[in-house]
């Protein structure tokens, strides 16, 4: 009988961690594809369907190198629409080979040389008092606060754009998912 409850006590207790072990927390989807926190930005990235205009952007701005480096990066990335928004041709003439300095600055100043989650970013806004300026490697300086959940970061000209989807853990750093893209000081 000993035998027999010892058996059933393993067997519950192995079907409670296989459990437990299956309803761990999945990857992030992003433009309906899976994003692993083993991959860096651009591995991921480039299989977003929701991000093919932000690939095509940094492959043009020879910036994918950068990207799949060491880190820490916070990428602040604009959807499809973001730039789909953009006034008519403003993307097809920043993807021109003589427009590439323009469009390295838009770019980079979408990323942040620091590994910023929402929880980090929520921290460093309520220490300064409700809005916390952040200093792109682009050179722009962002403004970012938050309502609830809800983060909102300005641009240098006073545009905003919300995060859609935050925390999407890179090997590399983090992407927040933005609608809208931000740009420098015109």
């Amino acid at each position: 009988m000993r035998s027999f409850r010892k058996t059933t006590i393993l067997l519950s207790a192995a079907v409670i961690a296989g459990g437990i072990y299956s309803t761990a927390t999945a990857n992030t989807m992003v433009g309906g594809a899976e994003m692993f926190p083993s991959k860096n930005i651009i591995e991921n990235a480039v299989n977003s369907a929701d991000h093919t205009t932000l690939v095509a952007a940094v492959k043009a701005a020879g910036l994918v190198e950068t990207l799949m480096g060491d880190g820490p990066f916070t990428v602040f990335a604009p959807t499809n629409s973001a730039f789909a928004a953009l006034p008519a041709g403003t993307v097809e003439s920043l993807l021109m080979e003589e427009n590439q300095s323009t469009l390295v600055k838009i770019l980079t100043c979408h990323v942040v040389a620091a590994d910023a989650m929402s929880a980090t970013i929520r921290k460093m806004i309520d220490d300064d008092g409700g809005v916390h300026e952040v200093e792109t490697v682009g050179g722009c300086t962002l403004k970012v606060q938050y309502s609830g959940d809800a983060i909102t970061i300005w641009d240098e000209n006073g545009n905003s754009a919300n995060v859609t989807i935050a925390d999407v853990d890179q090997s590399n750093g983090v992407i927040h998912v933005i609608d809208a893209v931000l740009l420098p000081k015109s």
